[in-house]
Formats: structure tokens, C-alpha cells, sequence
């Protein structure tokens, strides 16, 4: 059997069949959420299915790569880890120099509570 598109028809269709859907399982944030609130990152993985969707994974490669980056980071949050560390080691640096006292709270001699 030969639809329009000159694609074969399959005989069977397993998805539909055993009620499952790969496509939905395969994407790591946009599977159906609990309470219908949006998962952290499912905006950057829509941006970069939607850019790559189509075009091949050589071009997506190329042509998404913010996309993919901007997911990624969303995902490990590396760059934010790094940054964290640089801004914890001037700190130290500028206590060990005296240039920079940290307020009682931050040295855990907060007042004590009732």
C-alpha cells in the first residue's frame, strides 16, 4: 500500500498500538509534567528541537549550536560553577589580604534565636 508521499504504509502500528510514544520518552524535558508546571530547562530543549528539527545532524550541529550550548548549560550549569568558584577564590584571597571582612552571619556567629 502506497500513500501520496510514495512512503510504505506499516502494517502494524506498535506505538499507537501499545499506547506508548517514544518521541515523548526520547526527549529528556518535555515529557508530560505533574501538575502541568513546565520543567526548568524545557524552553532551551524547544529552542534547539525546534532549530535542529529537519535539518540533519550535520547542519544542527553547525547551525544550533547556541541552542544546544544555551540546553546544556541549563542542564549542568557548568559556566554558572565556574563562575561560583572564581568569585569563592577572590574572596578568600581578599580575606586572607584583610581587604574584605565578611559580615558575622556569613562567618557563623549569627545572633542566637529564642
Amino acid at each position: 500500500m502506497q500513500l501520496s508521499g510514495g512512503c510504505a504504509m506499516p502494517f502494524l502500528d506498535l506505538q499507537k498500538r501499545l499506547g506508548i510514544s517514544l518521541d515523548r520518552h526520547l526527549l529528556i524535558q518535555n515529557a508530560e509534567q505533574p501538575f502541568k508546571i513546565p520543567t526548568l530547562c524545557q524552553a532551551f530543549e524547544k529552542e534547539w528541537i525546534e532549530c535542529a528539527h529537519g535539518i540533519g545532524g550535520i547542519r544542527a550541529q553547525k547551525e544550533c549550536s547556541i541552542e544546544l550550548d544555551d540546553f546544556k548549560e541549563c542542564l549542568l550549569r557548568q559556566k554558572t560553577m565556574k563562575r561560583m568558584w572564581t568569585i569563592q577564590k577572590q574572596r578568600e584571597k581578599l580575606i586572607k589580604e584583610g581587604k574584605y571582612t565578611p559580615p558575622p552571619h556569613h562567618m557563623g556567629k549569627a545572633d542566637p534565636r529564642p
